[in-house]
This record gives structure tokens, sequence and C-alpha cells, in this order.
């Protein structure tokens, strides 16, 4: 009853910023620099058509797919933010999750602390590509995770950046029509619809990113190299026992002008403590359960360019990206998804178009096991397009 209350709740959000767009666009109060601070709202509308080669049963129109409501505080010393997202799978909002929600202190113009819900800093950034779905490596629980804990950031003159987090637990689940315990914006270990399979959960994890800049570059070029560890505690709730996570990335971007370079390396090693499966865990968001194999080597290399001012268009952005989770375990089939897309803005306004190829990607048309042993030889497609309205 209370999920189906808040999905309401955020439907008639959503409505009303469709009838109120000039309204929300402005929606500003106070001033930023004052002791008082700046309250504003932002976020975005967002329209899908999808063509799957997996589904022939696909209705193939233009539907209503998500919304995104951002309550964003600032002053020169306190900031806080909160973002809010609803997706439709059937109806309206039928699934809705928190994604933030965090307050911060600003030490000084180059330190501050910020704690509550937010995105873990391992990996170059919370998105490690330039496009607008996302890497194979978001379903592992390592690129754009949130979770619950606080965070130190300071900035060097040495132009070195250093983050440090403790994060205590993952965001929880919300409202979704699917499942009990995945309808959550994170792919985090989940409780099982299934009885015979082990119940993990992770705890206490500590996360450093240190990010550092490459000076002397000739002009028009830019480039910061960096490292990320991450170790966690996985208890085992079926078996009463505790075992960990470890996960480490190394990154760099390279930048000339409008051409961008991003590539990220790293390993991930999970030991789950079940005597009965050592080698795959359960996992799950976006209301669906799915497993992963403990060990492995994952990459993602993402270029793009950027066409400022291209007739009425403000900037089109191309790019292309590689991205793929390597299993360590003997005769588990590597998951990919590759893609390759535009993004062109107008004002408000910003159309996306993708084509995506998956192989043993859950995601693009691949079963459960897909990032574990993975059963599919095969590439399945999808062609992704989305309209945005940004407010």
């Amino acid at each position: 009853m209370q999920k189906k209350a808040l999905n309401t709740c955020v439907a008639l959000v959503v409505l009303g910023c469709v009838g109120t767009p000039a309204v929300a666009a402005d929606l500003k109060i106070g001033n930023p620099e004052t002791d008082l601070g700046e309250l504003s709202v932002s976020g975005f509308l967002r329209a899908k058509f999808q063509d799957k080669s997996w589904d022939s049963t696909s209705d193939n129109k233009l539907t209503f797919d998500a919304a995104k409501i951002n309550v964003d505080y600032k002053s020169p010393k306190i900031f806080g933010h909160i973002e809010y997202r609803c997706y439709q799978f059937d109806e309206l909002c039928d699934f809705s999750t928190l994604v933030d929600a965090y307050a911060g202190y600003n030490i000084n113009d180059k330190h501050l602390i910020q704690a509550g819900l937010q995105a873990v800093p391992f990996g170059p950034g919370r998105f490690w590509e330039s496009n607008y779905y996302g890497g194979v490596v978001t379903q592992i629980g390592l690129e754009d995770a949130h979770n619950v804990g606080v965070k130190y950031q300071g900035k060097f003159d040495s132009g070195t950046k250093v983050e440090l987090g403790y994060f205590s637990n993952d965001g929880g689940t919300y409202g979704g029509p699917y499942s009990k315990d995945a309808s959550r914006y994170t792919s985090n270990y989940v409780k099982p619809e299934n009885t015979d399979h082990t119940y993990l959960d992770e705890t206490n994890m500590f996360v450093a990113r240190v990010q550092q800049d490459i000076g002397g570059l000739p002009e028009g070029l830019s480039s910061n190299v960096g490292a990320s560890y991450w170790y966690s505690d996985i208890d085992n709730k079926t078996y009463n026992t505790t075992g960990d996570r470890k996960a480490w990335a190394l990154f760099g971007n390279l930048a000339y002008n409008d051409l961008a370079l991003a590539v990220t390396v790293g390993q991930n090693d999970v030991d789950n403590k079940d005597p009965n499966n050592s080698i795959t865990s359960l996992m799950g968001s976006f209301d669906d359960n799915y497993f992963v194999a403990n060990k492995g080597t994952f990459y993602t290399a993402d270029v793009s360019y950027s066409f400022k001012n291209v007739g009425k268009f403000d900037s089109i952005s191309t790019y292309a990206m590689y991205s793929s989770y390597d299993k360590d375990e003997a005769g588990f089939k590597t998951s990919s998804r590759n893609l390759v897309g535009m993004a062109a803005y107008y004002k408000d306004i910003t159309f996306v178009a993708e084509y995506i190829m998956g192989k043993n990607d859950f995601l693009i048309g691949g079963p459960s096991n897909s990032y574990a042993e993975g059963t599919n030889d095969g590439t399945e497609k999808l062609l992704n397009l989305q309209l945005y309205y940004n407010f």
C-alpha cells in the first residue's frame, strides 16, 4: 500500500511537470552566494522508441519512459541534493526509486564532506561513458553505484583529487511491480525470490579514489589518470557467515579540443562464503534479479566528439563504447555491450539515437545467468531512440 501511494504521488508530480514545464524550468528560490542559500528544482521527462532483435512482439511505438526530479540546495557552506526517478514498465511510474539524498559541508573551496545516499567514488566518475545507456559494468554494481555513507573530497594545488568514503549499506528497495527487493536503482546483492538461492548483503564498504591531472601539455590537450579501490563485507544471510568484495580500477582520460577518449580497466573479486555456489552471486536492480560471476576483469573504452553550433542545434555529440566483463571461471563466457550513437541538443530538448549490441548481456536480450556462466553465443541488438525535455 505504501509503495502504491508513493508511485501515485510521483506520477502526479510528473503530470504536473508535463502540464507546467515553463514554471518548473524557472523554479529557483534564493541566492547560492548568501548564507540563506538557494533552493532549486530540475530534472527531465523522457520518451523512448525501441526496436529489439530478441522481441518480435514489441509494439515499436513512442512511449513515456522516465522522469527525473532533482532538488538542490546551495549556500557557501552547506549543500544538499535529492534525485528521484520514476519509470514506466506497464503504466505511468509503476517503478520509482530514490537515487541520491545527501547533505554536505564545504570546509573551504577545495575540501568538503557529504553524508547520505550518494554515488560511490569508484572508477573515473559516476558514469564511465559518454552515452545514455551505460556499460555492462553497471550490472555488477561498480559503475553508477549509489549507497549510504559518508565521503571526504579534497582537491590540491598539484592537480590531485582525493576521495575517501565509508558506506554502511546499500540504498534499499523502493516501488516496483515485479520484485520485492530488486526495485532499486543501483545493482546490489538482493534477497532472492527463490528460497533455494543464497541471500547476500553488502555492508561496510571502504572506497578510495585518486585522480591526477597531467600538466605541461600542448594547448587544447588535457589528460588525467587515476585509480580506485573498493573493499566491503559480503554478509551471507543464508549461512550466517561473512565474506568480502575486493575490487580495483585504473582509468585515464585524454581530450583534445572536442575529441575525448576514456579507458577503464579493473578487477572484481567476491568471496560470498557460499558452500554450494562460490562462483556466482545473485544481484538485482530495476525490478529484476540476475546472477553475476564473482571473479572477473572488466574493460570500458569510450570515444566521443562534439560538434558545436550545428545549424539550429546548440551541439551534436557522437560517441562509441566498448564494455565487457571477462570472467575468471573456466567455461564462463564474456559479457559485452558495444554501442554507437549520437545526441543532439536544442535548447531544453535532447534527442538520442543509439545502436547497442549485447552478448551475454541480460539487459540486451540475455537470460538471467548472462553475467555468470552465460549461455548465449549470438549477439542481440537494440535500437534505442530517446527524446528528453530538460527542465
